[in-house]
């Protein structure tokens, strides 16, 4: 089940250094993954966005339930898992958190990245940890960033997101697309051209006429892309997943589903294996560390803030802006 990325799935990329900024004290902090058990402090959560995290849980519980039982995009077989080997990497590592169609955030994440590998004279990898599309304004233009060969030669190995799979599979669930819209696909089919509203307005928003349109404005090398992507990359003691995993359980038995979409009882408890899990899907407001775990989803299209992790010689830390 465990591979080589081969050469059609990742493209050239470049690394940065990395301190991890506690935005509340004022200072930066270097972060060892040994000591990833200290809960990040945030501070007291208001009861408007502790309102706004409760319907967006509620709605990811709907659509999770809605496309559970199955790989979500339209293949027989689990997506691929990628092993680069049990040693540390010698190189840097570089992990960017869920993208969210903001296009001009990721550009300038990777300007970062290739302007630290200049200063570093290493080159290293790059692994996006899923959620490309959805939410923000860009999807389609991120889409096709990732497929084609990056700017500064980077290396890159771009993971799947529920968010992803979601997206993948509508042609082939179009009875799930009025779902779809609500979590975050109205920005999605916007930056392929297809106006909803205005096709609300028709009342054109029946599941086959949504179905239609996406096929004939969606470039089917966008839905390949999305179908072919990887759910996980290990190197050395640090697994690079979207979501997380299932406490306790061997990565062999881990299922696509669980790596895409888990939340509790991973954030609490950490994977329980001997890895440090590097990963997205649960926004916060800076980097939150849990057992035997590191998250870096900043809410980018939001926050305007999108992570950047490196790992080198063992320890982790956070790009700055």
């Amino acid at each position: 089940m465990w591979s080589l990325p081969d050469q059609h799935h990742v493209s050239q990329t470049l690394y940065s250094h990395c301190e991890l900024q506690d935005q509340q004290q004022g200072f930066s902090k270097r972060l060892d993954p040994i000591h990833a058990g200290q809960i990040n402090r945030q501070g007291p959560i208001s009861p408007r966005v502790r309102l706004a995290h409760t319907s967006k849980v509620k709605m990811l519980r709907k659509l999770r339930a809605l496309f559970a039982g199955r790989t979500l995009a339209p293949q027989s077989t689990p997506r691929r898992r990628i092993h680069l080997g049990e040693e540390q990497p010698s190189y840097p590592v570089y992990a960017i958190g869920d993208v969210h169609g903001c296009l001009s955030l990721l550009k300038g994440a990777e300007e970062r990245i290739a302007a630290d590998i200049d200063r570093l004279g290493k080159k290293g990898l790059v692994v996006l940890l899923g959620d490309y599309v959805d939410r923000g304004p860009h999807s389609a233009g991120v889409i096709s960033h990732l497929m084609a060969p990056s700017a500064f030669g980077l290396k890159r190995v771009a993971l799947c997101g529920n968010h992803d799979d979601v997206f993948a599979s509508l042609l082939d669930q179009p009875e799930k697309i009025p779902d779809w819209i609500s979590f975050g696909g109205r920005e999605t089919l916007m930056s392929y051209g297809i106006d909803f509203d205005q096709l609300h307005d028709r009342r054109q928003t029946d599941p086959a006429t949504l179905s239609a349109v996406i096929r004939d404005a969606v470039p089917t090398s966008h839905i390949t892309f999305l179908q072919n992507m990887p759910i996980c990359l290990q190197i050395g003691k640090f697994l690079f997943v979207h979501a997380g995993l299932r406490p306790g359980i061997d990565l062999d038995r881990q299922s696509d589903e669980d790596m895409m979409w888990i939340r509790e009882p991973f954030l609490t408890n950490g994977p329980e294996l001997a890895l440090t899990v590097i990963h997205g899907h649960t926004p916060s407001v800076k980097a939150s560390i849990g057992p035997g775990r590191i998250g870096i989803d900043t809410q980018a299209y939001s926050t305007g803030e999108l992570t950047v992790l490196r790992l080198l010689d063992g320890s982790a830390s956070i790009l700055p802006p």
